[in-house]
């Protein structure tokens, strides 16, 4: 893991040169179904609304194929958590506090790095983003932005939250279950959904498998939360 919030312009040096067109970029295979092609584009953005989580696991493949990752504005990203999703650490940049220079500090990130995670300051100017998106694809790079974005070429938002694991008084929570939608622009124009662990038992995403007739449950329902409420 590499803080860079007093020498942001260093990060680009983290990344080996760019050259020639960039390849799409892996994501879990929970994942997969609500992005064309099952991929992220490169030159693209990716806004995620409702989860944290599901912002993280977006970040798991591309780190863990040699990819280096950022994370731009999220001082209370949890390590541990992203560690648990998959993320390789060793390939994170994080710029906890960019102030009203997120924009800047983004843009210098994805002249190297291949995803950056960012939450967009309040109060960005509309240009700006627009200027950034510019770039994103002039780089090749991704973005996913926590929030919305205006334009943004795929939208995920997770619309439903379960845990489950805890009984009548006892047990522990084991597992997340979440409902995502995905639309967006073009090859992403066609609504999609899907049911995941968002924690699994073992703490990444995985697809929820419906048990045939007859199986016994794995874990107990305790409670469902409004999205905005979850990681």
């Amino acid at each position: 893991m590499a803080p860079v919030d007093t020498a942001v312009p260093e990060a680009a040096h983290l990344a080996a040169p760019r050259g020639g067109r960039r390849e799409p970029l892996p994501v879990v295979p929970a994942l997969a179904s609500l992005l064309p092609a099952g991929v992220l584009r490169p030159g693209t953005v990716v806004s995620v609304t409702g989860s944290t989580s599901l912002a993280l696991a977006l970040l798991a493949a591309p780190s863990q194929a040699g990819s280096w990752c950022a994370a731009v504005g999220v001082p209370g990203l949890g390590l541990l958590s992203a560690a648990e999703h998959g993320v390789d650490l060793e390939r994170l940049v994080l710029v906890a506090h960019p102030g009203r220079a997120w924009a800047t500090v983004v843009a210098t990130l994805v002249e190297a790095l291949d995803v950056v995670l960012v939450r967009p300051g309040r109060g960005g100017a509309e240009s700006d983003v627009r200027r950034l998106a510019a770039r994103v694809r002039e780089r090749e790079a991704v973005v996913v932005s926590l929030g919305e974005w205006a334009g943004a070429d795929v939208r995920l938002t997770q619309t439903r939250c379960r845990w489950v694991g805890l009984g009548l008084g006892h047990g522990h929570l084991r597992a997340r279950r979440v409902e995502v939608q995905s639309s967006g622009r073009g090859a992403a124009a066609r609504p999609r959904s899907a049911v995941l662990w968002l924690p699994a038992v073992g703490g990444r995403a995985e697809p929820v498998v419906t048990a045939g007739p007859g199986a016994a449950p794995v874990v107990v329902p305790v409670a469902e939360m409004d999205a905005t409420q979850s990681a």
